[in-house]
């Protein structure tokens, strides 16, 4: 059989130097497997595996949003007080004329700790109920359907990391967008509470879902389909062949496209939740009439497609990262359970 030729240049997948191969050129790079991972070897599927899922979402998701707090400052200034932050540029000076260097880091404890948690269910959850769903689909259909099996699954650990999420969501809109009302996490989260009670830190529960739930779907389905796509049409060597660091290339390429098209799908909720977190009593009419129904769709939108490119992009190498030092492979290809397709 015909080897399947390459998009990509060939000092990508080949070695420089080495052996080569009958025809001259040269040999493929081939990841040996390690005698033993540095964490040990892990079962797939085991409760180990869920857990180092788990363990790898939660440093993803805490780790990168929590590096990106002074854009998400700026990004959530912009949709909230578009009269006053005009531009990026220009928000960067007034906060930085106004709260000093330290501004730009308002909210980095509520946000590392809600995405910290948010992290470890939307994709050890995502792991799980991939695996359900496919089994419940069946080898046949899990193969033809795999798509749908991403969406529904990455949708439902969704609706339960949302709920970890939520209330350092409000603390961070609070601290981040209101200078004065509190100076973090510490004094910020029993504020609400005193003043709105424990329902206060869940008022954007409903819009949060509305933004985190395409935007997990889309994250998931889109990153899955083009891994795959990758390794049919641009990498001549199989999956499983390739070295661990062009499999994380791949992962992060993977995860930065998907995640323009999740920062685009979901950016109108994002929205709706920087503002009704922001003013006490505040409705949906209240922000389409703030900031108009083309804002909603738009206030915002290039900083955070550079946002979430990067963050999303990052926290799929992370991720990865942990599966590769468990002895796992990266994510990506069909659902588990589908049938290999014989040579």
């Amino acid at each position: 059989m015909a080897s399947r030729q390459s998009l990509l240049p060939s000092f990508l997948y080949a070695a420089s130097s080495g052996a080569a191969m009958p025809d001259g050129r040269g040999a493929p790079v081939v990841a040996r497997a390690p005698s033993e991972p540095p964490f040990g070897k892990i079962d797939m599927f085991s409760p180990a595996y869920y857990a180092a899922c788990g363990f790898g979402g939660a440093a993803a998701c805490g780790l990168t949003h929590a590096a990106v707090t002074p854009l998400d400052v700026i990004k959530c200034n912009i949709q909230i007080d578009p009269a006053k932050y005009k531009s990026i540029s220009s928000s960067f000076s007034i906060v930085l004329k106004e709260q000093g260097v330290r501004g730009f880091f308002r909210g980095w404890a509520p946000t590392f700790l809600g995405y910290s948690a948010q992290g470890a269910f939307k994709y050890g959850l995502y792991e799980v109920f991939k695996k359900e769903y496919t089994d419940m689909a069946g080898p046949e259909y899990a193969a033809k359907y795999k798509t749908l099996i991403y969406l529904a699954g990455s949708a439902t650990a969704e609706v339960v990391a949302d709920v970890a999420l939520c209330p350092m969501e409000a603390v961070k809109v609070r601290v981040q967008t209101q200078p004065g009302y509190a100076r973090g996490l510490r004094d910020g989260f029993p504020k609400i509470v005193r003043a709105e009670g424990y329902a206060g830190l869940f008022r954007g529960m409903v819009p949060l879902w509305g933004r985190q739930i395409p935007y997990t779907m889309m994250k998931f389905a889109t990153y899955e389909n083009i891994v795959e796509m990758a390794y049919r049409h641009l990498i001549p060597t199989p999956k499983e062949q390739c070295s661990k660091p062009l499999q994380l290339g791949v992962s992060f390429g993977s995860g930065y496209i998907a995640g323009v098209f999740c920062a685009a799908i979901s950016h109108p909720a994002d929205n709706l939740v920087s503002f009704l977190n922001n003013a006490k009593g505040a409705t949906v009419g209240d922000a389409v009439k703030n900031l108009g129904l083309w804002g909603l769709f738009t206030r915002g939108l290039p900083l955070r497609i550079v946002m979430i490119g990067t963050l999303t992009g990052t926290q799929w190498v992370i991720y990865d990262s942990f599966k590769v030092m468990a002895g796992l492979p990266t994510t990506g290809g069909a659902p588990a359970a589908a049938p290999r397709e014989e040579a």
